[in-house]
């Protein structure tokens, strides 16, 4: 999965040359060999690199607090969305979901790395909810969806219908 999400950053960041990536180990870590000769390793580790490569650092945040809520929401897609298990979606959810109350974006107003990476992550698990789940959490679905309409970020993944349209009566104009 992070082979692909890295791929996509490329795409999203318009990196002229694609990097080969291997990864190592059982949870399948991305490895980019690049020209300075040693390794980077970690999906946050080579994201951040894509990201100055492609000389966006707006998109770490602009201040030393958006910086950190980028790191914070970089490492909750690495800790909690790598390798989740069944019982936890509904907790995950419901924090995402609690959290994007208030914001547009994770990092608070402005579009940063953390919010297609945690696109990304979440999509196999919105494209398995059921309508009245989806609407459940209705923040996380409107985040979601902003970002998967978002220019440059969707590239492989099929688009989600989030919210079913709501039919009613007449007499309620």
């Amino acid at each position: 999965m992070a082979l692909r999400e890295l791929s996509s950053l490329e795409k999203y960041l318009r990196l002229k040359k694609p990097n080969k990536y291997i990864t190592q180990g059982d949870k399948k870590v991305p490895v980019l060999q690049h020209n300075s000769g040693s390794p980077l390793v970690g999906l946050v580790t080579i994201a951040c690199h894509l990201v100055k490569e492609a000389k966006r650092p707006e998109l770490l945040g602009d201040s030393a607090e958006s910086r950190a809520m980028v790191q914070q929401w970089l490492e909750y897609t690495v800790t909690k969305l790598n390798g989740y298990r069944k019982e936890d979606i509904k907790t995950i959810l419901k924090d995402l979901n609690l959290y994007l109350q208030d914001k547009v974006y994770l990092a608070g107003n402005q579009f940063t790395l953390a919010d297609p990476l945690m696109y990304f992550r979440i999509h196999p698990i919105i494209l398995d909810l059921a309508v009245q789940e989806k609407e459940q959490y209705v923040n996380v679905t409107r985040w979601f969806d902003h970002i998967q309409h978002y220019p440059g970020v969707r590239h492989h993944l099929p688009p989600v219908v989030v919210l079913r349209n709501r039919i009613y009566p007449s007499t309620h104009h």
